[in-house]
């Protein structure tokens, strides 16, 4: 079995070598390629990987190449995790909407359309790819936005089997595991069930389930107890929270604190991305230590949380027809009723070898379905501006986002959107 990891010199890919090493009994990968565009990366990460992989026994080969159709050909699963343009536009992601005064974010508001623009005509170029050389693959995209990334794929490239993944989820699944007692020390993670719904970056979580049976009302409860004991550190309002009876996936403080925020953003440099380019810049020294074969403690500092678990478990659920239960960004083909059928959500979904199929599940309240309806609206309109280099399109999404400029200002913002990455977006 072949496996191409698209931005194999990623920081990340270490950790889903663990996850692959993890799973050889059930989930027999032969070939694992490494593509990245990057030599200088790939040399480092790449070899650290084939490291890991020697000193596990070599249960499968590590390639490194930077021939994308080489790492795609007759593999089973593709998998991307990519940056367009690397941190350092990232960077420009954070700056742009700081200089407008707008949210600056990787996924959120303005930074995330600039970021959409440059990866989706690139995802839709490895679709094509896997079309010609890989036509029976799954392509499981990590890139962000994740979300928005899928909605072009389905959109775009409809003969691909195609979903996306964020961690938030599991992350946010463990960590009710961790906090909450039910009446035993631990609890095995494949007995919770969580019931998130929405987009990838903004879902509200709403359900946990254990053996089957319902606990959300005691985890409810804990979460608002702890809340009150964190005070005015806590992360979000006692009576938002009391009123949703949900947990807000923590992107959704962008939205509902905005001005909050917004203060924060004052106190750059540095900003998340210039955080993260010094993380990375010590990790990849790490890496390179010769006689390494275990990421380094650090790695956690790079966020991402549970990221091995995540895409392994899911790639090995598919491949084993295991029919389990796994949080993923899909169109959801008229499991929430009322919703449009071809949007792409964030749902829980049973994964067999056959496809990755939504669960039928209630819509969320008025309360959310708003903002819901808006952001999808937004990424719509990015999705054809991103495909087709529609600046009206571009012009619309930023006037229809919650976080983007006032109408007398949208021109502005996307002037400066498209100036800055121009190199990017040869679309327009």
């Amino acid at each position: 079995m072949k496996v191409a990891i698209i931005g194999g010199g990623s920081s990340y890919t270490p950790e889903l070598i663990n996850g692959f090493l993890e799973r050889v009994d059930s989930f027999p990968l032969t070939e694992l390629w490494l593509m990245d565009i990057s030599q200088e990366r790939l040399e480092i990460v790449g070899k650290f990987a084939q490291r890991m992989v020697a000193a596990a026994g070599s249960p499968f080969v590590v390639h490194l190449t930077t021939n994308r159709h080489a790492a795609i050909k007759d593999a089973l699963y593709v998998t991307t995790q990519l940056r367009v343009g690397g941190m350092t536009a990232r960077r420009e992601d954070e700056y742009l909407g700081q200089r407008h005064g707008l949210i600056g974010q990787e996924t959120t508001g303005v930074g995330g359309m600039a970021k959409a623009l440059r990866t989706i005509p690139m995802i839709l170029s490895i679709a094509r790819d896997m079309q010609e050389l890989a036509p029976e693959a799954t392509l499981i995209n990590f890139t962000n936005p994740a979300g928005l990334v899928t909605e072009a794929l389905t959109r775009y490239a409809p003969n691909i089997a195609a979903a996306g993944v964020c961690n938030v989820p599991i992350t946010t699944k463990m960590k009710i595991l961790e906090e909450m007692q039910f009446g035993e020390k631990a609890i095995a993670p494949e007995r919770a069930t969580l019931d998130t719904l929405g987009l990838n970056h903004l879902s509200w979580h709403r359900g946990f389930t254990i053996d089957g049976e319902d606990v959300w009302a005691q985890v409810m409860a804990g979460f608002i107890k702890k809340m009150r004991e964190n005070g005015d550190a806590a992360e979000w309002d006692v009576k938002t929270i009391e009123s949703l009876q949900m947990v807000p996936n923590y992107y959704l403080q962008y939205f509902y604190y905005t001005d909050k925020k917004l203060a924060q953003q004052t106190n750059w440099p540095p900003s998340r991305a210039e955080q993260v380019m010094e993380i990375e810049a010590a990790l990849l020294k790490q890496y390179a230590e010769p006689n390494r074969t275990q990421p380094p403690d650090d790695l956690m500092k790079r966020g991402g949380a549970y990221y091995s678990t995540v895409a392994t478990q899911l790639l090995n659920a598919h491949y084993n027809d295991l029919g389990e239960v796994h949080v993923v960004n899909v169109a959801h083909r008229g499991a929430v009723s009322g919703y449009p059928e071809d949007w792409v959500l964030e749902m829980p979904c049973i994964v067999r070898r056959s496809g990755i199929e939504p669960i039928a599940t209630e819509p969320l309240p008025l309360s959310c379905f708003g903002l819901l309806a808006q952001v999808k609206s937004y990424e719509i309109l990015t999705v054809e501006a991103a495909v087709h280099g529609d600046k009206d399109a571009a012009y619309q999404a930023l006037l229809t986002h919650p976080l983007g400029a006032s109408a007398d200002k949208v021109d502005a913002v996307l002037t400066d959107m498209l100036e800055t990455n121009q190199k990017y977006l040869p679309q327009f």
